[in-house]
């Protein structure tokens, strides 16, 4: 694999940054990367730019880390801990479900499957930790968006292309946001083998402590006709506000 070696040397710089408390000068920077003056003072100037890095002035300029390079790993730390607070509820709602039960985030218009768990016998799912699906056509998505407000379920479905995936997938945006208006009464979405003609799922919303939706919660199994969805759905819906309750949402839960 063929490293971008402007990248490489940013990501460095970045390094160094952050293990210099008291800030990093410009040679010292040249020095420890041993890469000329010209193209270090580029990079900084660049990252200073974009807040990555901030610069102390005195006799001699010093970088340290800046705001947006401190917020990303903020980001990334919440994220972290949140994985670690969810990932035991879904393994319990795997075992009571007996099907396997993912945690997926919004990202543009977009599902990200950030966890998952499996039951003792789970059955094979082209979803992976880390794998991407549309939004509108996943219970993720649907549950997500249900509890946006209507100006971002514009925003995310006017970067969204319907394309048919299965003779059940939903194309036309009104009757999308008809699908949503429903599953906000209700607290859980489906997809009614909308994704794959054999699959059938159910998801709830998740909320953080600042009472914004944080991601979803799904339960994925084979379709069976006998099976009974809605109280799979109030399932899912329980543990979604369980698990929001655990994040530090203090928001009143309805039945």
């Amino acid at each position: 694999m063929k490293l971008n070696r402007t990248a490489q040397r940013t990501v460095e710089i970045l390094k160094l940054a952050s293990e210099s408390p008291d800030g990093i000068a410009l040679d010292e920077i040249c020095k420890a990367l041993q890469m000329p003056k010209t193209s270090a003072y580029d990079i900084v100037t660049t990252l200073h730019h974009m807040g990555m890095l901030h610069m102390e002035k005195g006799p001699k300029q010093k970088y340290t880390v800046g705001l947006s390079a401190y917020r990303i790993g903020v980001s990334y730390t919440n994220h972290m801990d949140m994985k670690e607070t969810i990932e035991p509820e879904l393994k319990k709602l795997a075992a009571e479900a007996g099907k396997t039960v993912f945690f997926g985030i919004l990202a543009d218009n977009e599902i990200v499957y950030i966890s998952k768990a499996e039951p003792e016998n789970p059955i094979i799912t082209t979803a992976t930790v880390g794998t991407k699906n549309p939004v509108y056509c996943t219970s993720l998505g649907k549950a997500i968006l249900a509890e946006c407000d209507k100006k971002m379920q514009i925003s995310v479905l006017s970067q969204v292309r319907f394309e048919q995936r299965t003779s059940r997938t939903i194309l036309r945006q009104e009757r999308f946001l008809e699908e949503l208006e429903t599953a906000r009464k209700r607290g859980y979405a489906f997809d009614d083998r909308e994704l794959e003609e054999h699959m059938k799922c159910v998801g709830s919303a998740v909320y953080g402590k600042d009472g914004k939706v944080v991601g979803a919660i799904s339960v994925s199994g084979l379709y069976r006709p006998d099976e009974d969805y809605d109280a799979l759905g109030r399932m899912v819906k329980r543990r979604a506000k369980e698990v929001s309750a655990l994040l530090g949402y203090l928001g009143k839960n309805t039945d």
